[in-house]
């Protein structure tokens, strides 16, 4: 059409591009956009020479806003130039239009109501402020970020010879060698990314962010950890003494250290009724948003000690002769627990473990908040095990971990759960992350008679380990202080929870998690899938991804642990718990690469342990 430019043909096609994974998946992101109130449009421009660091921090800031219920996506330089800007190259020209693209994109994505995070060197002055007049004529945010490390620092992280090749004539018009870069003059943050962590970056990114009122301050909300301060402990002490006193079971001081180290965060106490019901009926604490929480914590006392008790202000916890805590502002409310446990088992057999334990307790239950007096030891040779989740984060950040995936479990691990975690931490590796690490967490309150105890699974954890089955440099092994309640999909809610509390943004789900067979009918009480099911639609768990627990057998022919193939049924053997208790109770081996040597001796020696004490 006559006044119209004519459309360019004669554009260079970019080919030294290489297309970024994001780590946030379609049906990740899907299941938050909308979860909390507010329009949170904006544009985060991140600046920098190519090797500063723009694409790692984007995608980094993308999956901790997504993990945190905040709509974002990142739109990197390379991915673009995949597609809507492949006809561009990179003269003056090229880059002018493919920086005006990504303003018009990026706005539309904005007024979506996504943080819209762009990633691109962006070399001039002029075309940063037309995207910022672009953003600013729709009335969106517009945060301009540069990511500043010297030249040095970004040809020695040149992870795709692009400087080499710049210096070498290759590539002709490369920013920093015979391109200029210009430097923003007033951005609204500077990352020096040769200095900071990743993690630090997006600790300054979140912060301008809540500074203008993108992101509510409650996503930075810390662990919540109920130990009495140290300079306040004599006089709590001293208080304890002169409180009336409840006695309380082993059981209720393994969830009193659940409560004081903050696995159970936001709870400041055994719960109150109006928290019991919230659970009970809605697997979530509904007063603070939308939090998962799908197992009662609750502290059951007797007939006697309510009437003793109802109306104290405060009451001190005893156990094995100890003040161990306070607990204010106590509520007693009916233990109402036949419902208790149809709701929270999906079962009333009273021949449940669990369950006769609840229908043996109180007929009251007393919550308030809670004041523990000092880190909770068991002196059992294990406690360094016992990290707490603010102990795991900073593990995890001397670690510089970019990704945490967890596998909790209460039997010893054989080679086909090894197979699913090396697996995993592939799949990660795949998807860009470059420092993923397993955190390896058996459960260590209350287990049924028959499981096999703790101190020898955290043998037989060590051995695998010692082997080299699963790699001791990119592992944490630690143990989770909660009991056990073999309530299936319920209780596998509270276990997935617990750990991303702990930062863990991966979690590992197997086949009938939290489950057991009917104590009458031998029958799984629960549908083997539905944990795994329950745990992609359960709300409240957005800042973690569900990996599904792929089935592995013993293939007879590889002589080894592997992902069963249904068209290959006859070469798999499915050595079940059962045969295996048989085989270490005979002292026999399992089929070779079945479990590492050293790690069934372990599991051999406790079975013949108990041959000596019967």
């Amino acid at each position: 059409m006559s006044g119209n430019k004519k459309q360019r043909t004669d554009l260079q096609r970019s080919t030294n591009v290489v297309y970024q994974a994001h780590h946030v998946s379609r049906t990740k992101r899907g299941q938050v956009v909308g979860t909390r109130a507010g329009f949170r449009g904006c544009v985060v421009w991140l600046t920098g020479l190519s090797g500063a660091g723009k694409t790692t921090i984007g995608f980094a800031l993308e999956e901790y806003l997504v993990s945190h219920a905040i709509p974002s996506y990142s739109l990197d330089g390379d991915n673009i130039r995949h597609g809507l800007n492949k006809n561009l190259g990179f003269s003056t020209m090229d880059r002018e239009e493919n920086i005006r693209r990504i303003a018009e994109v990026a706005k539309l994505f904005a007024d979506a109501g996504l943080v819209c995070i762009t990633s691109f060197i962006s070399p001039y002055t002029k075309d940063r402020d037309e995207a910022r007049k672009i953003l600013k004529a729709a009335g969106l945010p517009f945060f301009e970020v540069y990511v500043d490390a010297p030249l040095d620092v970004c040809e020695s992280r040149d992870v795709k010879g692009l400087y080499k090749k710049a210096r070498a004539g290759e590539i002709k018009g490369f920013t920093g060698i015979d391109s200029e870069y210009e430097k923003p003059e007033a951005p609204e943050l500077v990352l020096k990314t040769g200095q900071a962590t990743v993690n630090e970056c997006i600790q300054q990114l979140v912060g301008l962010l809540q500074e203008q009122s993108i992101v509510p301050t409650s996503v930075m909300e810390e662990v919540k950890e109920l130990f009495v301060p140290e300079n306040k402990l004599d006089l709590a002490q001293a208080e304890a003494k002169t409180l009336p006193t409840l006695q309380i079971t082993q059981l209720d001081m393994q969830w009193m250290q659940v409560l004081a180290e903050g696995w159970a965060t936001p709870l400041k106490g055994f719960m109150r009724e109006r928290e019991f019901l919230q659970v009970l009926h809605f697997c979530t604490l509904l007063d603070g948003g939308t939090i998962n929480l799908s197992v009662p914590i609750v502290l059951p006392v007797s007939s006697e000690n309510k009437e003793s008790l109802d109306g104290c202000a405060a009451i001190a916890l005893e156990y094995e002769g100890r003040k161990v805590a306070i607990l204010r502002n106590p509520e007693f409310y009916e233990h109402r627990k036949e419902e208790r446990c149809a709701r929270q088992w999906g079962t009333t057999c009273a021949k449940h473990p669990h369950i006769k334990m609840v229908m043996e307790s109180g007929d009251w239950l007393v919550g308030g908040d809670l004041e523990v007096m000092e880190r909770i030891k068991w002196n059992d040779g294990l406690d360094q095990y016992r990290l707490t989740p603010t102990e795991l984060k900073q593990k995890f950040k001397e670690m510089k971990a970019d990704a945490i995936f967890a596998f909790q479990l209460r039997n010893p691990v054989h080679n086909g759960h090894a197979l699913l975690m090396q697996d995993t931490k592939r799949r990660l590796l795949e998807r860009g992350y470059k420092r993923p690490v397993l955190l390896l967490h058996p459960l260590g309150g209350w287990t049924k008679d028959d499981d096999v105890p703790l101190a020898w699974r955290m043998k037989q954890h060590a051995a695998v380990l010692e082997e080299g089955v699963l790699d001791p440099n990119s592992t944490i092994v630690a143990i989770f202080p909660s009991p056990m309640m073999y309530a299936g999909p319920t209780e596998v809610q509270w276990h997935c929870r617990a750990r991303m509390i702990a930062g863990a943004n991966f979690y590992i789900v197997g086949r009938d998690p939290a489950g057991m067979p009917h104590p009458e009918t031998k029958k799984d009480i629960y549908e083997p899938t539905h944990g795994a099911k329950v745990l992609t639609m359960a709300p409240g768990l957005s800042s973690v991804e569900i990996i599904p627990f792929r089935v592995a057998a013993y293939n007879k022919a590889k002589k080894a642990m592997d992902f069963y193939d249904k068209e290959r049924h006859s070469e798999f053997d499915f050595i079940s718990g059962t045969r295996m208790r048989k085989l270490a109770r005979d002292g026999e081996y399992p089929p070779d690469g079945f479990m590492a040597p050293k790690a069934w001796k372990v599991l051999t020696e406790y079975y013949v342990s108990l041959g000596k004490e019967n």
